[in-house]
């Protein structure tokens, strides 16, 4: 009797202490980016300054959802007022993220009946690599996270890593094809020097990679991008050459051609470019619109559906006005697809 009396205690205390771990590293998960404390305010859209935006039209709660890099959230429910920053990205700060990481180009995507973040964070703290006659490579890396709500909070769904630690990658974004999640990513031209695009095979919930990831193409296969050395003050002073694979996001047209948008450096600064895959499947081979979409100092767009069904696509522009052409503020266009191509319509003012 004694015997089963001190089995039964050990178990009890050894639930005890994985229960209080479980509780431990739920504690661990911490808000970041966005401004902490801050007040909430209700603004225009056209008032709004943010980089890489990102927009998630939510049927389930019937709002908006705008993310960006430096991780804010606002949300509308007309497009025309938004009320923010949120914040909405949690992270394990003992992880190699850290307590202030850079948080670029979040994406949310509903999948499955739950909301995911695909986010890439940068710790400056870190140097992963070092390429001759270039920068030191910090680490950076896209993540996924996961919530039960449009708005969070998202949280990493593990820990593990999606890609080599030694690789500087970002801007990672969803796609599924015949049932089968991907993520399509840039490996970045600070490191390669010349930029570029991949995918890599999901598990079925996200939570990791599988196998190995595949080159779509690099960024001097388009016509359009140019050599960033080449045009000189309109890089602020960045005295690297190379080319620049930035922003993927993949859509189908009416007719179900693959296309993807992505965007890169050019004749007035950032543009917006697109290809398309010639066999309408994500491995490709792709090919280049030899032009860029928005040639304006305007990219890392993506599209999404109002609730009236107008197909717009969301993107940040600065002005060309300056050498110091100020924030970048995100811009609305009627898109059309129905067609084999991404035709732009003009402005959408909401």
């Amino acid at each position: 009797m004694k015997k089963w009396f001190h089995v039964i205690l050990t178990l009890f205390i050894l639930c005890l202490i994985a229960c209080t771990q479980t509780k431990n590293t739920e504690l661990q998960y911490t808000f970041i980016g966005g401004v902490e404390g801050s007040k909430t305010d209700t603004t225009y859209f056209d008032s709004l300054q943010i980089s890489d935006p990102f927009i998630l039209a939510d049927e389930a709660t019937q709002m908006y959802y705008l993310v960006g890099s430096g991780g804010s959230l606002w949300k509308s429910a007309d497009m025309k007022m938004w009320t923010g920053p949120y914040q909405y990205i949690t992270v394990d700060t003992t992880s190699w993220i850290g307590t202030a990481p850079r948080i670029w180009a979040p994406e949310l995507h509903k999948y499955k009946g739950k909301y995911y973040c695909f986010v890439t964070f940068t710790n400056p703290q870190i140097i992963v690599d070092t390429v001759p006659n270039r920068y030191n490579v910090q680490r950076r890396a896209t993540h996924i996270l996961v919530s039960d709500k449009a708005a969070g909070p998202y949280h990493p769904i593990s820990d593990k890593n999606y890609l080599p630690e030694n690789w500087s990658t970002l801007d990672g974004s969803f796609w599924e094809e015949d049932g089968v999640p991907y993520m399509v990513f840039c490996h970045e031209w600070m490191q390669t020097i010349n930029g570029m695009i991949n995918y890599i095979r999901l598990a079925p919930d996200l939570s990791e990679s599988v196998g190995v990831s595949t080159t779509l193409f690099r960024a001097s296969e388009a016509t359009w991008p140019r050599d960033m050395r080449s045009i000189g003050e309109l890089t602020f002073g960045m005295a690297l050459g190379g080319y620049v694979a930035d922003g993927p996001f993949l859509f189908r047209t009416d007719t179900g051609r693959l296309g993807m948008l992505w965007s890169s450096w050019s004749d007035n600064r950032c543009a917006q470019g697109v290809a398309y895959s010639e066999s309408s499947k994500l491995a490709g081979p792709w090919a280049q619109y030899n032009i860029p979409l928005v040639p304006n100092n305007s990219g890392h767009g993506m599209l999404f559906r109002t609730f009236g069904g107008k197909l717009l696509m969301c993107l940040h522009h600065q002005s060309l006005d300056s050498d110091l052409p100020g924030p970048r503020r995100p811009t609305l266009l009627e898109v059309d697809i129905s067609g084999d191509q991404i035709k732009i319509l003009g402005k959408y003012h909401p």
